[in-house]
């Protein structure tokens, strides 16, 4: 084989959990290593080790994210109560995906990987439909609290000079909960520029939605900010680029959306985000046909697989049984990383192989080899299911012929 790939600067690559955490390993035995001299600065976000670093792991991570430029991160657990048993942690750590977006402060972007065979279940959209999440605040960094009878919750903002503003939440005669949810001006600029930059690179319309009618301080602060700085810096740009941005409600983007073609990009609050991406996937085909990436103001890259860890399969896998699990946006993840440093580095040779192996993997779906749940969607004549190692081999020997 040709001499391998050389890279001047590492990428931080963050390890995660369970099946996703399988495929990482094979990823990198079979479709990286054999190609490319890999220089990863590794941080281990298992949850074992989350836990016994008392999550430090996870800030140094992105830290060092920071530091570098461009990371790679497997998908993680954030704990519930049955995870806090099962791995017998010391407290119910935070999502470690919300704790990393909030030391970059960026936005998220996910897209559906398409590919023939496979007709989304709404069938129009024939074109894909990129979610712009907001990655600070909200109900990712909330503050809240069990509430007795009798007890009675106010909203409290301490100002500079010491005095007090007040707000009843809520006289609470019965048992309840409350939450306190914040966010920072500075943190939604980042987001509507972030979002206005990648309409106008990829020449696609932006669409933003929030609750304001409902929220009339806080939601409506966002639509606020996305006017002023469309209509101070952008406004010009769009029209000269023939894109158009707007805004609507959250429920009327709903709608417009179902009924749309696709081939634009919807900004979302951070938990709409969430469920919108989750929702545009599935309807896409599969959470594991999505790439997604976080883009931070000052110019920092981290890619990620949009699914969780595969609790599932990995029960299975720890039997001894074969999985057929999908390890595309896992693959898509790691491409995406490894085209931007290639970019950043002025490495032209690792940002074709990033494209080459993406090419590989789409073409090893569309000659009819994919994993169980492609294989369920799949209106290909002479599709054939693989198991997880086994696709991954398909795609390796279609790489092979590319290089």
């Amino acid at each position: 084989m040709a001499d391998k790939i050389k890279m001047t600067t590492s990428l931080v690559e963050m390890d995660g959990d369970e099946m996703t955490r399988v495929i990482w390993k094979m990823i990198k035995d079979i479709l990286l290593t054999p190609y490319i001299d890999l220089k990863t600065e590794y941080y281990d976000l298992g949850l074992e080790y989350r836990n016994e670093t008392k999550d430090q792991v996870t800030i140094d991570s992105a830290e060092a994210t920071k530091k570098y430029g461009v990371a790679v991160k497997c998908a993680t657990i954030t704990p519930n109560a049955d995870r806090v048993k099962e791995y017998n942690l010391s407290e119910m750590w935070k999502s470690p995906n919300g704790t990393i977006r909030a030391i970059l402060d960026g936005t998220v972007f996910r897209t559906p990987i398409i590919v023939k065979g496979i007709t989304p279940y709404i069938p129009t959209w024939t074109k894909p439909i990129t979610i712009a999440r907001h990655a600070y605040g909200d109900v990712y960094k909330n503050t809240e609290m069990a509430v007795d009878g009798g007890s009675k919750a106010e909203l409290v903002v301490t100002k500079a000079d010491g005095s007090e503003e007040r707000s009843l939440i809520h006289d609470f005669a019965t048992p309840g909960i409350i939450q306190g949810l914040h966010n920072i001006d500075k943190s939604i600029g980042s987001f509507a520029r972030a979002c206005f930059n990648f309409a106008l690179d990829s020449k696609q319309d932006l669409w933003f939605a929030t609750k304001d009618t409902i929220s009339k301080k806080y939601d409506h602060r966002f639509k606020d900010i996305f006017n002023e700085i469309y209509a101070a810096e952008y406004k010009e740009k769009f029209e000269a680029a023939g894109i158009e941005y707007f805004y609507t409600l959250i429920d009327d983007a709903v709608a417009r959306v179902v009924r749309s073609e696709g081939g634009y990009i919807w900004a979302c609050k951070n938990y709409d985000g969430d469920v919108m991406s989750d929702m545009v996937a599935t309807a896409y085909g599969s959470l594991a046909m999505m790439t997604s990436v976080l883009v931070s103001p000052d110019g920092v890259y981290e890619y990620e697989a949009a699914h969780g860890t595969v609790q599932r399969h990995y029960y299975k896998h720890l039997k001894g049984e074969v999985t057929s699990t999908n390890s595309v946006a896992t693959l898509f993840a790691w491409t995406g990383a490894l085209r931007k440093r290639g970019e950043l580095d002025q490495l032209p040779e690792l940002s074709a192989f990033a494209d080459k192996l993406e090419k590989a993997t789409i073409q090893t779906i569309e000659e009819g080899v994919m994993t169980g749940d492609l294989y369920l969607l799949s209106k290909l004549e002479g599709k054939k299911k693989v198991n997880t190692e086994e696709f991954l081999v398909a795609v390796n020997e279609r790489l092979q012929a590319m290089m």
